[in-house]
């Protein structure tokens, strides 16, 4: 059995977490919490460079996720390598997030939020419903999955789910003083984002001092949060 972490953050492409999350995880590995990533696709299609191929891309993907991830102090990076928009909701995938939730037995899960409407990218919402149905039963269920008994995992009752990318968030994070690392650990992603002007960093202050309006606090994250207590 590995040791538990506090927050387990399931995102959907390598970046994704640093746009939805980084402040907040940077908060918590400051206070000594352990944090674990796991990226569900190699981020293979994530170019319109015609010089790219994808499995290069794959491998430069998962180099700029490690960087970021040391940045933010994490825990441990644990790559699944589903091909980039190819993610379905199957047993196969669901058990895979299953057995990861009861090895590390996090307190917290933050992934992508699936119910965000119309234009959403399909491993987003693919991502987030299958980490939800991971957390709520299959997780807690000792017969869900009986074949992870046979091999120790015991069921995990997750005590809180992050949803970032909320259409209606009801959850607020201050990241005012962890606002430079996430975008430092952004800025790892240079397959993603090296081609950004400068001012792009204001841009992103401007949304997250939107966030944090009316909170107490500068510059927030936002999330839909739900307290699992069943």
């Amino acid at each position: 059995m590995a040791d538990a972490c506090y927050a387990m953050v399931i995102t959907p492409h390598p970046d994704d977490a640093e746009y939805g999350i980084a402040g907040t995880v940077a908060r918590w590995t400051s206070e000594g919490k352990g944090v674990i990533y796991v990226v569900c696709t190699n981020g293979s299609k994530g170019s319109n460079d015609p010089e790219m191929t994808p499995d290069h891309l794959a491998a430069i993907r998962e180099q700029e996720q490690l960087a970021a991830a040391k940045l933010l102090g994490l825990k441990d990076v644990i790559f699944l390598r589903h091909e980039d928009q190819t993610l379905e909701d199957t047993p196969e995938f669901r058990r895979q997030i299953v057995c990861l939730i009861r090895t590390y037995r996090p307190k917290i899960v933050a992934t992508s939020d699936p119910y965000r409407r119309y234009i959403w990218h399909r491993d987003h919402r693919i991502t987030g419903q299958v980490v939800l149905d991971a957390v709520f039963p299959y997780a807690r269920d000792r017969w869900a999955y009986p074949g992870l008994i046979a091999q120790g995992l015991e069921p995990h009752k997750v005590e809180e789910v992050l949803l970032w990318g909320a259409e209606q968030p009801n959850y607020f994070t201050d990241i005012a003083d962890t606002f430079e690392i996430k975008m430092s650990a952004l800025r790892c992603h240079h397959s993603q984002v090296g081609h950004f002007p400068p001012e792009w960093n204001e841009q992103l202050r401007r949304r997250y001092e939107e966030f944090a309006r009316g909170k107490g606090f500068k510059l927030a994250e936002a999330f839909y949060r739900i307290e699992i207590w069943w």
